[in-house]
């Protein structure tokens, strides 16, 4: 299974499926391999898809992170506008919760594209 990231359109793709995305500027291009991680800190929802480690970042996917109400997110995400999805994150792939639970049931460990 293939998922791939449109940082253009912001949208996430898999299972024949695409759906609206949040992104950041610093979201990395390339292919990657997801994996499931726990995760304790607020506003993740436990758990994360991460995709790329680094000395002071992971990147994953993750539920919409809520905790800065200021940005809006939500309403972003739900924007048919996709200049409203990206640059907001801070270069993880943020997704509605019921688009995350379809993501980890059929991909969790699956190869992640993520173009320009």
């Amino acid at each position: 299974m293939i998922v791939t990231v449109k940082l253009g359109l912001a949208v996430i793709c898999f299972t024949g499926q695409c759906f609206p995305a949040l992104v950041g500027e610093a979201t990395p291009v390339g292919s990657y391999t997801l994996q499931q991680r726990y995760v304790a800190s607020p506003g993740y929802g436990g758990d994360v898809l991460a995709f790329k480690e680094t000395e002071r970042s992971i990147y994953a996917i993750h539920r919409v992170w809520t905790l800065r109400p200021e940005q809006r997110r939500l309403e972003r995400l739900a924007s048919p506008d996709p200049v409203q999805r990206q640059t907001i994150t801070n270069g993880c792939i943020n997704v509605a919760p019921e688009v995350y639970a379809k993501l980890v049931d059929c991909c969790a460990d699956a190869e992640l594209q993520i173009q320009p």
